[in-house]
């Protein structure tokens, strides 16, 4: 498990976005993430044996963005859930959502 997923998403009222020197040292801690063409957001594409699996993944991740108070956009089909990430307070990428995705892969971690 990455270390991330032991940190705690802290308030963000605003502010500036992580540099992208910050997004390339923080993305190797959540394998699978991609950032998007604009660099705004990070996402990944679960993918399920069916409906129930899926369902369960995304309530658990609704889960985590009710404790950590930050909510990412979800994209559900019948087995595959899309994460995506992205503090729109700073108008792209935070710490927060770095701790968030590697939460929701915290989920499925094999141990």
């Amino acid at each position: 498990m990455s270390d991330l997923a032991t940190k705690r998403c802290r308030p963000c009222d605003g502010g500036s976005p992580l540099a992208e020197d910050a997004v390339r040292s923080l993305l190797p801690q959540v394998p699978g993430w991609t950032v998007g063409a604009s660099g705004k957001e990070i996402s990944r594409t679960f993918r399920f044996a069916g409906y129930h699996e899926t369902m369960a993944f995304v309530n658990a991740v609704a889960w985590i963005a009710h404790a950590e108070d930050h909510h990412p956009d979800l994209e559900v089909g019948y087995d595959r859930c899309l994460v995506r990430y992205s503090t729109h307070a700073v108008g792209g990428l935070s710490e927060n959502d770095f701790i968030c995705a590697a939460r929701v892969d915290a989920l499925l971690a094999r141990g």
